[in-house]
Order: C-alpha cells, then structure tokens, then sequence
C-alpha cells in the first residue's frame, strides 16, 4: 500500500473508531502496528499496541482500560475450562526467549493456573503444560528473536491460555516470516498433535496463493487465521477457503464487566477474494464465487485491548502493553474451538459458524465499518453476515 494512502487510511480509521469509543465514555489512543521486519513477500504479524502520541509503546504496570481474562470470559459468555486437555497450537516466527517466564507472570497477576513445561511430547500429557517447538521440531535450538514477534507470541500464548485455562498450549516458532517457513511451523503443530492452530498474521492476496492451501485442507482440525489490521481489502492465509477468519470488533463492556455491545473495529480486514472459489456453506450476494471475509469475530480494536505482558525490550520498553488487532481476535477464537470439544473429524472447521451459529450462539455486530465499499456489507455491519464480522462474535460456544 502507498505510504500517504496508507497514512490518510489510517488518519480516516482513527476518526471513526474516536466517535465509536467517545460514545462509551472511552478515550482513543494512538497505536502502531507490531511487526514492521517485511522483506518482500514476507508475511505480517497482526498485533498492535497502544503508544503514546509520539509513537512510543505505552508500558508499566497493568493498564487500567485493558481487558482481563475475566472480562473476556464473562463477555463472551466462556467458562475457560475444557472438557480433557486440547492442545492450542500458536504458529508464530521467530524466537521468544522469555515466554515461559513471562508466561507465569501473566498466570500469577490474573491468578491463572500455571502451565508447567512439558516433560515430553505435548500430546502425551495428561495434565495441561506449555511446549515451545522450532519448525524442524526441536524443543533445544530456536530461531534468533525479533521484538515485534516476540510481543505477537506473547498476546497470542497469554490470550490463548486466559481463554481455555487447561489447554496444553504448543508453541511452534518458524525461522522467518516466510510462507515457505510458517507453513512448515503449521505442519510441525498438527504431526505434534494440535487439533486447533491458531494464527495471527498474513499479507495482500497474490496469485500463487492457492497452493499453500494444503496445509489447511483437514477434516477435524482448526486453524483460524486474523483478518488483518489494513482495514476493508482480503489478506492470505485469512482467505483460504480452508480457514477460519476471524475479524475484528470493538467490545465495550457494562460498568460490572458484562457484554454491552460491539461494533466493527476500523482495522478489521474483510473482502471478496481475488483466487479462492466459495465454500458451499458461504453464500453472499457481491461476492457470490469467490471465498468471502471473515467468519466470525471477535474483539481487536488496541482502544479495547488485552493486557499483555513482555518482558522481551520492543520499543526501548517492556512490561506490561495493551495490545489488540486482529491478532488478538484469532487465539481467542481458537480458545472458543477448544472449549467446545465439538469439532467434528469429517468436517471442516470453519463451516461450523455457518449451521451451528444462532442469535443465542453468537452476537450479531450491526454497527461501523473497516472502509469505502458504498455502504454494503462488503465493509459495513449490518443485520446477519457482513465482512468485518463475519456471522458475528462468540456467544458462549454453541456456534464451535
């Protein structure tokens, strides 16, 4: 995207989710997207932290006007328990040399149970524990470390277990943001036992893309992928047919942490796919061949983000950051898949939402928009299906 279209984008973004936020008594704060390491045809992590008005990570203690676990399990009406010990796949590059400790710090401020190190391979564990996995599957020698990353694993690692608190959680790290190497990294987690892989990051479409498909091409097995924070226009892997894509909200909450309502987070991707043919189950009257995003939803807007801690230096800071983007959306999404236990071996995933997803399993979002698209539900909340939200966000985990 051109820089100044990209700046005036963002400018118009801002104006719009500052109104929505002002309605609820919020502030909007300036934010920056995580990953900026892109060498051409590099994929993006889709993280966003909240920064001061000089673009600087806003981080110390807690932040008071980020979400908690709790405040997320109650608004999307979760218990955070699962019935036996799924694994949550997190699919990320690069290394995060302290996310085991930054992990336990995260369990101990939100009195979480902890997850110890696994003893041996994830899927043999009977009690939940954490595993970190290069792409070749190694647990000893990681990749090098990148700090944008590493920020991206630790919202998704912390989301992931706020969300499902007995999930075994299997960190797999792929040496670059390639294609070629995440790919591998989404191979290692189903060979290592993941029945749901989570994924937060992506790039624009290009013509080639159809041939990663394969990689998601499973009965029984989810992969849900974050639709990207570029606003209205479709992103791979979020437009394999094969996946779930997950867009992006803003949540605001009543003043005892019960769900108030949502609407469309500006940033939030979505579109008609220009290379993946439709799914039987989608049916959308401006896209009516091609795969449409997203799915379903879940909050992303930074203004109404989670509490992340990093100890890794990003920005000159570390501690704790109020992060969201859709990244944030996709692990939580993730957790709901796990909760459900329901996830059928001769089905696909992401078609669950579609005959599953009733006004009492997920929450309809009918207001903003992610961009220009002459009002339709390309870009626009309305009533029922529409791009930036997908069929809607959980409401509890029937729609899983």
């Amino acid at each position: 995207m051109h820089h100044a279209h990209a700046a005036l984008l963002g400018r118009l973004h801002e104006r719009a989710d500052s109104a929505t936020l002002q309605k609820f008594g919020k502030q909007f704060r300036p934010h920056r997207q995580v990953c900026t390491d892109g060498a051409a045809g590099n994929v993006h992590c889709h993280a966003r932290v909240v920064t001061d008005d000089t673009g600087s990570p806003l981080a110390s203690g807690v932040p008071s006007t980020a979400l908690t676990p709790a405040q997320l399990l109650s608004a999307y009406g979760l218990s955070g328990i699962a019935s036996g010990v799924p694994i949550i796949a997190i699919v990320d590059a690069y290394d995060d040399r302290n996310i085991v400790n930054d992990l336990k710090t995260y369990s101990t401020t939100f009195n979480l149970p902890q997850l110890p190190t696994c003893t041996g391979p994830i899927k043999n564990s009977v009690v939940p524990c954490f595993q970190k996995m290069a792409q070749n599957g190694s647990t000893t020698n990681f990749p090098f470390q990148n700090s944008g990353w590493a920020l991206e694993i630790a919202l998704d690692v912390e989301t992931a277990h706020a969300m499902c608190q007995n999930c075994s959680i299997l960190l797999v790290e792929a040496n670059s943001a390639t294609y070629t190497n995440l790919m591998t990294a989404v191979d290692r987690a189903v060979t290592s036992g993941a029945k749901i892989v989570s994924n937060s990051y992506g790039g624009s479409e290009f013509s080639g893309e159809t041939t990663y498909d394969s990689h998601f091409n499973k009965n029984g097995i989810v992969f849900t992928f974050s639709s990207g924070d570029s606003g209205y226009g479709a992103q791979y892997p979020a437009a394999s047919k094969y996946v779930t894509a997950v867009g992006g909200t803003s949540l605001f909450l009543n003043s005892d942490g019960t769900y108030n309502s949502e609407s469309a987070w500006s940033g939030a991707g979505s579109g008609c796919s220009a290379y993946e043919g439709k799914q039987a189950w989608q049916a959308d009257p401006n896209c009516p061949t091609r795969r449409m995003i997203a799915d379903v939803s879940a909050v992303s807007d930074p203004n109404t983000g989670a509490a992340v801690y990093d100890s890794v230096r990003y920005q000159g800071q570390s501690g704790w950051f109020q992060v969201g983007g859709t990244s944030l959306a996709a692990p939580l999404v993730a957790a709901v898949y796990a909760l459900s236990g329901n996830v059928p071996n001769n089905s696909l995933a992401t078609s669950l939402p579609y005959s599953l997803g009733t006004a009492s399993t997920l929450h309809d979002v009918t207001a903003g928009s992610n961009g220009s698209c002459g009002g339709s539900y390309l870009c626009t909340a309305l009533l029922g299906y529409d791009g930036p939200t997908g069929l809607g966000s959980p409401r509890g985990v029937g729609a899983f």
